[in-house]
């Protein structure tokens, strides 16, 4: 298998975990508005699918179109970086049970999460997508994605983090 084919691969099997994220998503969504949960700070999110979805396409479009190559010195060290996030990311995900969400919900009188990796970090899940963001693409030598992500997540993460904080604040008035 060619260095070009395993980050086909790779992408690829990012990308299937991203739908069943939306799945799980969708799902825990449902459990929220169940238990009375509201979606706060709601307009950033088409621009937040799009990116995350750019970010798959255009590491793919980049290596395969660009002629990437692929060196073994950074591909490892990205792809332990893309695996120690996954990581980071599901162990998010599973302490925050069935409030997770793809979009920012406040369930009211629930208290804030304070196990996982959120007892040393208030946004850890976005601490994965700061690494997943350049260290996969880098994984096919895809400086350009690479860098075009990193740089339109900065905002999108800043506007975000507000929303969540606000919300946040929100549920400590419950």
């Amino acid at each position: 298998m060619t260095g070009t084919a395993a980050f086909t691969g790779l992408v690829l099997l990012i990308g299937l975990q991203r739908i069943s994220e939306l799945i799980l998503s969708r799902r825990n969504l449902r459990w929220c508005q169940k238990h009375g949960g509201v979606e706060y700070g709601s307009g950033h999110y088409p621009f937040m699918v799009v990116l995350h979805g750019g970010l798959l396409a255009g590491a793919l479009l980049e290596v395969h179109l660009g002629h990437r190559e692929i060196y073994p010195w950074l591909a490892w060290p990205m792809l332990t970086l893309v695996i120690a996030s996954q990581g980071l990311r599901w162990w998010s995900i599973r302490s925050l049970g069935p409030r997770w969400s793809t979009r920012v919900i406040v369930v009211p009188g629930l208290p804030l999460v304070g196990d996982g990796p959120y007892r040393w970090c208030r946004h850890p899940n976005y601490v994965a997508v700061v690494v997943e963001g350049f260290a996969l693409p880098l994984v096919g030598s895809a400086w350009i994605t690479a860098s075009v992500f990193t740089a339109l997540n900065i905002p999108l993460l800043a506007v975000r983090i507000r929303a969540e904080e606000r919300a946040l604040g929100l549920m400590s008035k419950y």
